[in-house]
């Protein structure tokens, strides 16, 4: 009955919602529902099984769920964690579905973008008044010299936020300092960009730690335990500096969270530094493209999408 009651909500709120919202549903499904020329492009696996575009996994459950079953539990949590690839258009939709959902039935919902650093609250808030159109927007959040992305991937989210005054929160540290961090440690910061940092900062994971060398690893970067230790400083410090903005948001209502799947998988960064600070319960979505292999333990729910036409960020 609860799940009926969901689904002819969901209904309803697509019927009311505006035509973007509606486009924006169409595509997602077209996605959904399109079978790529490459066999090995049109599935997940796990084990041996192979989940179709589309199918949403519960990896408390280990089968596929409903959006509807999903839903259902997402808005059990004070925080859920949307991760994503950048330039992926079907992980966004999946976010924008997402959001939705959450916020009918919680009109208190915030969201939280990583896209956006806390020195730009202000122009922030802005948006969500309706006070910038779009170009105005672009402009004073220096989207292009901050994010770089295609900002129309992110069109039907902030659109969204914009029409129904969602709060939005800059969840980031001044997008300069980390790559300081990562050249020189925490201790080389000049007094104005240490005046930036998290309260705190957790060094002590160890799986998080042996997480990032391997991304360390698979990258040019410099080699050398020093380096790597400042490069990791630098992680810690963006992980700790959205943590510390979602826990510092929350006493205004529950919370949607964006931002790429490193920071969310296994929740390692944002999620557990969060819930180190608040104890507020959370659930983590990782859209998982087809081709890849679901890992059960990275996230409480996974979404099968279409491969990305664009390089994976």
């Amino acid at each position: 009955m609860a799940g009926d009651m969901l689904r002819l909500s969901l209904v309803s709120a697509v019927r009311r919602a505006p035509l973007f919202i509606l486009a924006a549903a169409l595509l997602f499904a077209s996605l959904a529902g399109c079978s790529p020329k490459k066999p090995q492009d049109s599935f997940a696996t796990w084990q041996d099984e192979k989940y179709p575009v589309g199918t949403i996994l519960s990896s408390e459950e280990k089968r596929p769920v409903t959006f509807e079953e999903m839903t259902k539990e997402l808005l059990q949590a004070g925080v859920v964690y949307v991760g994503e690839s950048h330039t992926n258009e079907a992980h966004h939709e999946i976010q924008l579905r997402i959001l939705l959902a959450l916020h009918m039935f919680r009109p208190d919902l915030g969201a939280g973008m990583e896209m956006f650093s806390r020195p730009y609250q202000h122009v922030l808030d802005q948006w969500t008044k309706g006070e910038l159109d779009e170009k105005e927007f672009i402009r004073k959040v220096h989207w292009y010299a901050n994010w770089k992305y295609d900002y129309s991937l992110y069109r039907g989210l902030l659109d969204y936020i914009r029409q129904n005054r969602v709060p939005l929160h800059a969840l980031n540290i001044a997008f300069h300092v980390p790559p300081k961090i990562a050249a020189g440690g925490m201790d080389s910061l000049l007094a104005e960009d240490a005046a930036r940092l998290p309260e705190q900062v957790d060094l002590t994971n160890s799986e998080h730690r042996e997480y990032v060398r391997d991304i360390f690893e698979q990258h040019r970067f410099s080699r050398g335990e020093r380096k790597f230790e400042h490069f990791y400083q630098a992680q810690c410090v963006w992980e700790d500096v959205m943590a510390e903005s979602v826990s510092d948001n929350l006493d205004r209502g529950p919370m949607v969270v964006f931002a790429g799947r490193g920071h969310v998988a296994n929740a390692y960064g944002i999620p557990d530094r969060a819930y180190s600070r608040t104890g507020v319960a959370f659930k983590t979505v990782l859209p998982v493209s087809a081709g890849s292999t679901v890992d059960f333990e990275e996230a409480d729910y996974f979404w099968v999408t279409p491969r990305s036409k664009n390089p994976p960020h």
